[in-house]
């Protein structure tokens, strides 16, 4: 019998569902897929909601959110796994039990806390346990600032911001804190303890409101180019050039009435186009007539 290669570049997610398609695990695998890796994930919570409105959610148990987490890495196995939407303390640490057993594959922390408009998701109590539990385990968090500010427990300081990095890497996890203002910039700061590897990316701000599921795409994006072998800082790198072009692209698309989606396929969006293009005129019988 012939020995057959595992699925390459599987990046596991754990993380909530939303119907747009434009967050959550649904950003996720867009992100993965795009990147090069395949796509998995365990279910937390589903989501109603419009572009301008979250209008209910249904919280999976904690144990089947478990049990999917088990069931795939038990029988496929991951080569990176990232953490989304964790709504409870107990969830937190249900689920820093369960990646505990699996600590040879890298880990990705989106610490989702807060809303677009800064308003704190999850309690007091749950922000505890991603530090004592399940940041302990991962290879790099990806706060934004509020969300940097809420692990901190203060406000973020600019003018040594390196401090303030090395403090939420004290548990050995890399950080990178996105999206802080810069004058008429963004930027985002990255530290890696190992090597004290400390860059700025300085980014000009795009006006628009197709920002939905930002943080997702980017903390997917690192996974997965890790999973594909990439060092974390070339990793950053990729990730860094990846969300901004998906950001860039998905300014020139309406979507709903409130915040809209950003655009990870920018790489086949021209090809496309001109496919559609070509199959118009072929199947035109006027083709030649056409200048």
């Amino acid at each position: 019998m012939i020995k057959k290669e595992k699925v390459p570049y599987r990046v596991f997610v754990i993380a909530g569902s939303e119907p747009l398609g434009s967050a959550g695990i649904q950003a996720d695998v867009k992100s993965i897929c795009t990147c090069g890796g395949y796509a998995a994930g365990a279910i937390t919570c589903v989501v109603d909601e419009d572009t301008e409105h979250v209008k209910d959610v249904c919280l999976i148990p904690v144990g089947m959110v478990v049990s999917q987490i088990k069931s795939f890495m038990e029988d496929v196995g991951a080569d990176c796994i990232k953490t989304g939407m964790l709504y409870s303390k107990e969830l937190v640490q249900k689920v820093s039990e369960t990646l505990s057993s699996y600590t040879e594959v890298p880990l990705v922390v989106d610490p989702v806390m807060v809303t677009s408009s800064g308003d704190q998701l999850i309690k007091d109590d749950a922000v505890l346990s991603y530090k004592e539990s399940l940041i302990p385990l991962a290879t790099i968090i990806t706060p934004n600032m509020r969300e940097a500010e809420i692990l901190l427990g203060r406000k973020l300081n600019i003018n040594n911001i390196k401090e303030d990095l090395k403090e939420l890497s004290c548990w050995g996890n890399s950080v990178i804190i996105k999206s802080v203002p810069y004058k008429d910039k963004l930027v985002d700061y990255f530290y890696c303890p190992q090597s004290n590897d400390f860059r700025e990316y300085i980014k000009p701000i795009i006006e628009t409101k197709n920002v939905n599921g930002t943080g997702d795409m980017f903390a997917s994006s690192i996974a997965t180019y890790i999973a594909r072998g990439w060092r974390i800082i070339d990793a950053i790198d990729k990730a860094e050039e990846f969300i901004y072009k998906s950001i860039k692209y998905g300014a020139d698309f309406s979507f709903g009435t409130g915040f809209g989606p950003i655009f990870p396929f920018y790489k086949d969006y021209v090809r496309f186009q001109k496919e559609n293009l070509r199959n118009k005129i072929i199947n035109n019988p006027l083709a030649e007539l056409i200048h």
